[in-house]
């Protein structure tokens, strides 16, 4: 179940536009200085998600590659979704890997998020993830 997400609202130094927070209890909080997305001009940039269980605040108990990307792609839908957006407004994303010999396994499953006019993204492999995780994923999509 979705919870009600919190939104804060900052004016921009030149007051022509507006940055809004987005937060949602039902994705994880964010372990550092950052938000989980901000909403500005028109589209919502989201923070690099990891497969972490939102109830716990720990890593998610996954049994390989393919488990840990549905994770975190349920993340992004969820914050886009508390966001007033949906994956198929989803224009662009990242993928870091920590090992590219699981392209293939994470492709699948990024994949199946995306059926028709995938966005635009890259995908390179990495030495190190927060909290050595395998996979991280950012996306950046439209708020309306």
């Amino acid at each position: 179940m979705l919870l009600r997400p919190s939104i804060h609202t900052f004016k921009s130094n030149n007051d022509t536009s507006m940055k809004k927070v987005v937060f949602t209890v039902s994705a994880p909080a964010p372990i550092g200085p950052y938000s989980q997305a901000v909403s500005a001009n028109g589209m919502i940039y989201l923070s690099g998600q990891i497969a972490i269980d939102p109830g716990t605040g720990n890593l998610a108990n996954t049994k390989d590659i393919g488990e840990e990307t549905k994770w975190v792609m349920e993340h992004i839908k969820t914050i886009l979704e508390s966001a007033g957006s949906s994956m198929n407004k989803v224009v662009k994303c990242g993928i870091f890997l920590k090992d590219m010999n699981d392209f293939a396994e994470v492709n699948k499953v990024y994949g199946s998020y995306f059926q028709q006019d995938p966005p635009a993204r890259e995908t390179v492999q990495v030495s190190r993830l927060p909290k050595d995780v395998n996979v991280e994923i950012s996306a950046i999509a439209l708020a309306e």
